[in-house]
């Protein structure tokens, strides 16, 4: 079963690609998505990667928590499922 990670501190310069390629040194890597914010396009400094097996998710974990990317040390952990949010409110 697939596990889904969660990747602080990248680099600006990051993109999906990039970031697969990255991981897939710990294993086979199902999905890896940077998160853009919706205003200026830029990466907002994190993404989540879904490694196929838990034994890569573990792995990966291990070898890339802490370690530098493009000179940023990275924050790699298992990702929370999303909680639910609040409606927002309709804008007059």
């Amino acid at each position: 079963m697939a596990k889904k990670l969660y990747v602080g501190n990248l680099p600006y310069s990051t993109t999906d690609a990039s970031l697969k390629s990255h991981f897939e040194q710990a294993g086979s890597v199902a999905s890896a998505s940077v998160i853009m914010d919706r205003m200026t396009g830029r990466s907002k400094g994190f993404g989540f990667v879904e490694m196929s097996t838990d034994d890569d998710a573990a792995k990966a974990i291990d070898m890339f928590n802490g370690k530098e990317m493009d000179g940023r040390a990275l924050t790699v952990n298992e990702a929370r499922p999303m909680e639910p949010r609040a409606p927002r409110m309709a804008r007059m």
